[in-house]
Formats: C-alpha cells, sequence, structure tokens
C-alpha cells in the first residue's frame, strides 16, 4: 500500500457511490490509473465491498444492547454453533468471539427495552450452552466509518542472548 492507494481508500470511505471519473479528478490521476488501483485493493482484500449505512432508528431499532456470553462447554464445537445461531438472529448486528471471562460479545438493535428482555430470555439465555449472559444497554453509540491506513511498524531489535 502507497500513498495513492490510501487516498484511495480515505477518499472511497467519505464516499463509496462517487464514479471513477471523480474520484480519479479529486485524486488528481487518470481515470485508467484510479480504476486500475481500485481493482487492485478489491482483489487484494483491502476492499471488501460497498455498503449502505443504515440508521437504526429510522428502521425502529433504536436500542442497542451489548450481551456478554460464557459457554459450557468451552469446546470448538460449541462456539461455532453458537456463532452461527446468534449470527443468524435479525436483532444481531455484530458477534465478537473474545478471550477472557467471556466467549462471546454480541451487539444487537431492538424496538425498545421489552423487546431487548425478550430476546436475551428466549433466545440467549435458553440456547443450551449457555453459561452466563449479562446484558449493558448501550447509551451513546459512536462508530467511526473510516479506517486510516497505519504506517507500518518500526523494525524490532533483536537481543542476543549473550552477556555483556
Amino acid at each position: 500500500m502507497d500513498e495513492l492507494d490510501t487516498a484511495i481508500l480515505g477518499e472511497l470511505q467519505r464516499d463509496g457511490r462517487q464514479t471513477n471519473r471523480e474520484l480519479a479528478e479529486r485524486l488528481g490521476i487518470a481515470p485508467s490509473t484510479c480504476l486500475e488501483r481500485v481493482r487492485s485493493l478489491r482483489a487484494d482484500g483491502v476492499i471488501e465491498g460497498f455498503h449502505a449505512e443504515v440508521s437504526l432508528d429510522a428502521v425502529g431499532r433504536p436500542v442497542q444492547a451489548l450481551i456478554n456470553v460464557r459457554l459450557h462447554p468451552k469446546i470448538r464445537e460449541a462456539v461455532e454453533e453458537f456463532r452461527d445461531y446468534v449470527v443468524a438472529l435479525p436483532e444481531t448486528l455484530a458477534v465478537f468471539v473474545v478471550s477472557g471471562g467471556d466467549d462471546f460479545i454480541i451487539q444487537v438493535g431492538v424496538r425498545d427495552a421489552s423487546h431487548l428482555r425478550d430476546f436475551v430470555l428466549d433466545h440467549v439465555a435458553r440456547h443450551r450452552t449457555i453459561a452466563d449472559v449479562r446484558t449493558a444497554l448501550v447509551y451513546d453509540h459512536i462508530r467511526k466509518t473510516s479506517v486510516e491506513v497505519l504506517p507500518p511498524a518500526p523494525p524490532t531489535r533483536r537481543r542476543s542472548g549473550r552477556k555483556r
């Protein structure tokens, strides 16, 4: 990734609907160069897709919560089964498989507190592998809509095993 790739990513994250010609013009490059770079970023898996950002309030799901889940038993099959189960639920916005005391953090968007209660009791807590469930209501959700490309990490110095 060079400076031009980084600039292309920034512009596409700002407005993913702009045409290739508009993008090239903003960056001061030829449209053919721009198209080639965007195709390369997609082929390399840097750009994974283009998506519409949906307002949860506008679609009747203004209440968000984070649900921490601990499973028993902690075996691969149980983790994969629960992950696939919870991802398929329409209230689920994101699923994080994590280390530490919990096995999952599930972000959900629901209509109201009653819907959240019913979701937790009827869909999460009753799953056969659940050992513990804790729910935290989200007051504010600030989500970055762009990802900055970080510079490469500096090389690490290797220490020799010899004493000086």
